[in-house]
């Protein structure tokens, strides 16, 4: 048995009231369809938070035209503007631009390895349930400036730049990792990230991020092998 429309409609709103995202009430049946209608609404929505974190936004979110980037977000003829949101993406690649190719490689394989740094010691970073990892390390942003590509739930992508340290934007963070943007500013098509702007809310999309990691890597060693030729 289907859960209730008035149901679906609840977690709906709970969802959108705490991570400012706005799951399409299709999306949500589907999701919980192996759910029973006697759970208790508080386990359903911790359950839909969860699958959601973990979904393509292109597929499960039903958003209003204002929460989306405009069709014109790469322009280069617009010198700056501000979007106020709340806009949700999803990250689709990230690059530390302050660390060396081999320095990248070792960085995304520690991360693999569920490591993380403090200073020059290595740490175990642990992950929780909404696909983020926190450790004593995770305080502060990367140590180096990102440069991360951010997907909406229409499929547009976007450059951004850290132009402020953000807590938990760092090289290795998983692909599909949901964000939430507030009062962006967008500099000839490029979002210019600050902590006041940027709420990490976490998640992964697996096999979207086991391609990256391969294929970063990959990429990043062919990099290294031709500057050796």
């Amino acid at each position: 048995m289907s859960l209730p429309s008035a149901t679906i409609n609840q977690i709906c709103t709970q969802i959108t009231s705490t991570l400012s995202l706005h799951p399409s009430s299709t999306w949500l049946r589907s999701a919980l369809a192996s759910q029973r209608p006697t759970t208790p609404l508080s386990a359903l929505t911790a359950t839909a938070k969860i699958r959601l974190l973990n979904a393509d936004l292109c597929s499960c979110l039903s958003c209003p035209p204002n929460l989306v980037f405009p069709s014109d977000i790469h322009s280069l003829e617009i010198k700056e503007r501000k979007f106020q949101g709340p806009i949700a993406v999803q990250v689709m690649g990230i690059e530390d631009m302050t660390k060396s190719r081999w320095e990248q490689i070792e960085a995304i394989e520690a991360a693999e390895r569920g490591e993380g740094t403090k200073g020059r010691e290595i740490i175990r970073v642990t992950a929780v349930a909404d696909g983020t990892g926190e450790g004593e390390g995770s305080g502060s942003g990367s140590g180096g400036m990102c440069k991360i590509l951010l997907q909406d739930a229409k499929g547009l992508r976007v450059w951004g730049i850290e132009v402020q340290p953000v807590k938990g934007l760092k090289l290795g963070m998983n692909i599909g990792t949901k964000i939430i943007l507030r009062d962006i500013t967008v500099a000839r098509g490029v979002l210019l990230l600050k902590p006041q702007s940027v709420t990490i809310l976490g998640g992964k999309m697996e096999s979207l991020h086991k391609a990256w990691t391969e294929n970063r890597k990959a990429d990043l060693r062919a990099a290294i092998d031709a500057e050796a030729t």
